[in-house]
């Protein structure tokens, strides 16, 4: 009898000594506080609500697509199912485009070349990096060295060629286009790029960023590769 009661105070000791530990260590060391200073935290603010205002407007878009399909006739709803078909080929970059935007070309920097420094491939994690931040600040539609982007375009280093597409670009004279929603944005985008650290960045590689100023009338051609659909299926009777 004695022997239990020893182990049952044993126990409650313990369970209160751990709840007292933990409780202590809890006091000691607090969650980690989020050291970001206010314009990291209002940046961040920023691109939630350009996101956020981006899906209203796709939202906005399907509602009036899901309108015209209710309200019109057969005929009407053929044209606007060719309508949306023609703006979903337009996005997945099939056709060619023509808008505002910005060009910028990449060259090996002549002062450095001539001083013996050697040409090389353009770096694609560099490359990587320009693309995404093109598209944070709505760049719409990109084409590299002639190559479109897409949403499968890869940007990669095969056999020490830099590759778009999986085809090699050229390590001495690489223009890159974007068009965007309107050529205010355009200007946007060109204000960002030319006071952004690219210019630095690439410099540091030997190269020579040009960016030149927003422009009405860049032409993107259309992707001439193949999507592949890892899981749609035609049906037994298509």
């Amino acid at each position: 009898m004695e022997r239990n009661v020893v182990i049952r105070i044993t126990i409650i000791s313990f369970v209160v000594g751990f709840m007292i530990a933990v409780q202590y260590n809890t006091v000691k060391k607090p969650e980690s506080r989020d050291t970001r200073d206010i314009w990291e935290i209002r940046h961040e603010l920023a691109e939630e609500k350009r996101l956020h205002s981006e899906l209203l407007n796709e939202i906005a878009s399907l509602k009036k697509i899901k309108a015209e399909y209710e309200d019109e006739d057969s005929e009407e709803q053929g044209k606007a199912l060719q309508s949306t078909v023609d703006d979903l080929r337009k996005r997945a970059g099939l056709t060619k485009v023509t808008g505002p935007g910005v060009h910028l070309n990449i060259q090996p920097a002549e002062e450095l070349i001539l001083s013996g420094y050697k040409v090389e491939p353009i770096p694609p994690d560099l490359l990587i990096r320009l693309v995404n931040e093109i598209y944070r600040y709505n760049g719409l539609y990109i084409e590299i060295d002639g190559q479109r982007v897409v949403h499968t375009t890869a940007i990669r280093d095969i056999n020490g060629r830099t590759t778009v597409n999986s085809v090699p670009i050229s390590n001495s004279n690489v223009d890159i286009l974007i068009i965007t929603e309107s050529f205010e944005q355009a200007e946007k985008l060109y204000s960002y790029l030319y006071a952004s650290t690219f210019r630095d960045d690439f410099y540091i590689d030997n190269l020579k960023l040009t960016i030149y100023p927003a422009r009405e009338d860049i032409t993107i051609g259309a992707y001439d590769g193949e999507f592949t659909n890892m899981y749609l299926q035609k049906g037994e009777g298509d």
